[in-house]
């Protein structure tokens, strides 16, 4: 009876096979359309320019080496057991 069961199911597929199709045309009153708020459009404008500036102000770090050059003395046990304890205080 497996047979019987068979062409049942395929007569059930057969018959919900789409006849044939319809073409769509879109009219320009259902074409999208995106609207950005003025808040959005100065979003926009001050991420553009975020983008474009440099990531590291060049000038200051001149200055900064300039003026600290040499001067700067780390020991560097203290410097280990200072960065040890931080990072065991993420763990705690």
């Amino acid at each position: 009876m497996r047979i019987n069961a068979y062409n049942a199911v395929s007569q059930i597929y057969q018959s919900k096979k789409p006849s044939g199709t319809k073409s769509v045309t879109k009219s320009p009153v259902d074409a999208d359309q995106v609207q950005i708020s003025s808040f959005g459009k100065e979003f926009q404008v001050a991420k553009k320019s975020v983008a474009q500036s440099a990531d590291v102000r060049e000038d200051k770090v001149a200055e900064m080496q300039k003026k600290y050059q040499g001067t700067a003395e780390v020991d560097v046990d203290d410097f280990a057991s200072v960065l040890l304890a931080k990072y065991q205080g993420l763990f705690s």
